[in-house]
């Protein structure tokens, strides 16, 4: 509940993590890397957007290909390696229309996870987010939503993916009086509201994993820095898949708008109501998914940084702020 709707939390537009160099690797893991692309490593081009603390970067190969690269060990962040791993997990069973580079080889020894991609062709999004740029990305979400993968997928679902996240709210209401009252204390107008309407923000979060349920593909985790923007063919490819799970079709607009409408793309009550996937959707089911995507970003936000990511709490927090924003002005 350190939200305050004064505070300049959309700036910097971007937040990143600290990106490990081809050089920052250890000489073996760059052979290995060699081997498993097929050809020596000529140069690379980091990615300097995203949260690993891993490398990340498209390596040019002396044969002429590219690929994309993610290298990360637990000395960067002990979460790093598992979420490596389920993107590795993921990538096997995406579905062929689904916009994502296909992965091309992976290895885990224990401790250093690689992974190989096709290289996504494009840009990210310009930020302040320009409307063709938006335009075509919130376009690319009617298509997946619309993805509803076989049985055997062997995806989470939705509602268990986020049982342990959504529980935020519950968190702060069961803190001590003295905690909350600090936590609460430069809050501002939107804090107060939330530490106002505290129960009905905890009933709300209860209702959230039903409302969550469904039977599309979802990403979980769709923002600007996992999207590039062809647009030269008006396509957009979807990046960076760990936290895909099955849930509702319009989950990933719902929790996409909050990082959108912080980056400068516009009231979010609008791109969700006049979107294609939320037809049919009930005011109550966005309300809950909102109140535990909200108790998430705020409740992790009071938390210290994560080993290697020392921006993700400042990014929470502006996501938190926004959304929290969202949920207070839904009618």
């Amino acid at each position: 509940m350190t939200v305050d709707p004064d505070d300049d939390v959309s700036a910097p537009l971007a937040f990143s993590g600290q990106r490990l160099g081809w050089r920052d690797l250890p000489r073996a893991v760059r052979s290995q890397i060699a081997t498993l692309a097929g050809a020596p490593v000529t140069a690379e081009s980091s990615a300097t957007s995203g949260f690993s603390p891993g490398f990340a970067a498209i390596l040019e190969l002396t044969d002429g290909r590219g690929v994309f690269v993610k290298a990360v060990s637990p000395e960067q962040n002990p979460q790093s390696p598992d979420l490596a791993r389920a993107e590795i997990r993921v990538a096997a069973v995406l579905p062929a229309q689904v916009p994502a580079p296909r992965l091309l080889w992976s290895a885990d020894d224990g401790e250093w996870v690689l992974l190989g991609f096709e290289v996504a062709h494009g840009r990210p999004p310009e930020l302040p987010w320009r409307p063709e740029d938006l335009r075509l990305v919130l376009d690319a979400l009617i298509p997946l939503a619309a993805v509803e993968p076989a049985p055997d997928h062997g995806l989470p679902l939705a509602q268990d993916q986020l049982r342990t996240d959504f529980t935020g709210w519950r968190t702060l209401a069961a803190a001590p009086p003295a905690t909350l009252a600090a936590t609460v204390a430069d809050a501002g107008e939107l804090g107060a509201w939330a530490r106002a309407h505290l129960a009905e923000l905890v009933a709300w979060e209860h209702d959230a994993l039903d409302a969550c349920a469904g039977r599309s593909l979802v990403h979980g985790d769709l923002r600007a820095d996992n999207v590039m923007i062809d647009t030269d063919h008006h396509r957009v490819s979807l990046i960076d898949w760990p936290h895909a799970s099955i849930g509702a079709p319009w989950l990933d607009l719902a929790f996409m708008l909050p990082s959108v409408a912080m980056q400068g793309g516009g009231d979010p009550q609008e791109l969700f109501w006049t979107h294609p996937v939320a037809a049919g959707v009930r005011p109550q089911d966005l309300r809950a998914a909102l109140a535990g995507l909200t108790g998430y970003f705020v409740a992790s936000s009071l938390q210290p940084a994560p080993p290697g990511i020392p921006n993700l709490r400042r990014f929470q927090r502006a996501q938190g702020t926004t959304a929290l924003r969202w949920l207070r002005d839904l009618p």
